[in-house]
């Protein structure tokens, strides 16, 4: 309080009282936790941050001690490590983005909303790389039902009055899109960012969709609040979204199927531990990156690729950008060609030694001279 104000707003006159929070430092409650205080005196530790402090409960705790559930334990636990994740870690990438050209006509778009079950789609020009903003499905049913509303006059005129008041025959689904003015901004980001900050970000502008782009300005991949949210809460399916089948299916040849974006860890939980992927899969997260970088290039459909360890992948799937659909098997034991050409050069080599001693033996008379 500073000291031109009057006293009597302090009835307890604490001004005079000595300073309990230096400068810059955060005020913390100053009664802690007994399962906290019991550790700090265990091991000795000094207060630390709250984040710290928080980590320290959750790793040497169980639910019953500090009074978490299970699922408050796993949410506290996301939101710690979402300071960390990064936008690259969360985004989908640009091989997966489902975006329209901005003169895309109403009704193809109105189609591309039902097949693809988002509620937001990315606007470009002419190529991913030149985005102009994102398309709402609600901008869009707004628009359609203000063109096919009635106007009170027309409603006085017809013997039949219209449904609702609406009559669709008056909304032209030729139209562009670019021409409806319904087109959003969305945001920009940098695939290095904080998930937690473009969090923040999309609260405060009240924009849930960002783009992200290189340092080039190409598009790198795509970002919702969703996606962030889901990394503290887990996955959130709804009504529109469908029964996907699991990443990594076992076959009654007890080889494998798997969608190429299966993360690897999950195909080793399927697999076995066998299934060790070694330095090409260190850099990558997902089972077609190990392929791709296992490789260093990107195979075609129908090539047979050897490893990891005893095992062959098979490429089901893909098209010019990436791969889609693989399957994993043992792989089988071939004999080398070297191999095989010496085993027959040995099983020849007895019946040859006549053969050869006729050749060099001298013909009979007449034989090869021919008519006379």
């Amino acid at each position: 309080m500073a000291d031109s104000e009057p006293t009597h707003d302090n009835p307890r006159n604490t001004r005079n009282l000595p300073a309990v929070v230096s400068p810059g430092e955060v005020l913390r409650p100053a009664a802690e936790n007994w399962l906290t205080r019991a550790i700090r005196t265990l091991f000795g530790w000094k207060p630390g941050s709250v984040r710290d402090d928080l980590q320290v409960v959750l790793d040497a705790s169980t639910p019953d001690e500090v009074g978490f559930s299970a699922t408050e334990r796993t949410m506290l636990r996301n939101i710690l490590s979402l300071h960390e994740r990064r936008i690259a870690d969360v985004m989908v990438h640009r091989a997966d983005i489902i975006a329209v050209k901005r003169d895309i006509p109403l009704g193809e778009l109105m189609g591309l909303f039902e097949s693809a079950a988002h509620s937001r789609l990315v606007v470009y020009n002419e190529t991913l790389d030149d985005p102009e903003g994102i398309v709402h499905i609600r901008d869009l049913l707004a628009f359609m039902t203000a063109k096919a509303r009635v106007t009170d006059t027309a409603k006085t005129k017809r013997k039949k009055a219209l449904p609702a008041g609406l009559d669709l025959r008056a909304v032209d689904l030729a139209q562009p899109l670019a021409d409806a003015n319904i087109i959003r901004k969305l945001l920009f980001v940098p695939p290095s960012m904080r998930a937690i900050d473009l969090l923040a970000q999309m609260q405060a502008s009240r924009i849930h969709l960002a783009l992200v782009v290189d340092e080039y300005g190409g598009t790198d991949g795509l970002v919702s609040i969703e996606d962030i949210v889901e990394q503290i809460v887990g996955e959130i399916d709804d009504e529109h979204d469908s029964d996907e089948p699991p990443a990594i299916v076992r076959q009654a040849d007890n080889s494998f199927v798997a969608d190429a974006r299966a993360r690897l860890e999950d195909v080793r939980s399927v697999i076995g531990e066998d299934f060790v992927t070694g330095e090409a899969g260190e850099e990558v997260e997902t089972l077609g990156g190990y392929l791709v970088t296992h490789v260093g290039r990107l195979p075609v459909r129908g090539e047979v690729i050897s490893g990891p360890g005893n095992f062959e992948i098979e490429v089901l799937d893909a098209d010019p950008r990436r791969v889609k659909r693989l399957r994993i098997a043992t792989r089988k034991e071939r004999p080398a060609p070297r191999i095989q050409r010496e085993s027959r050069r040995r099983e020849a080599t007895p019946e040859a030694g006549p053969a050869q001693a006729n050749d060099n033996a001298s013909p009979p008379p007449g034989d090869g001279a021919g008519p006379q």
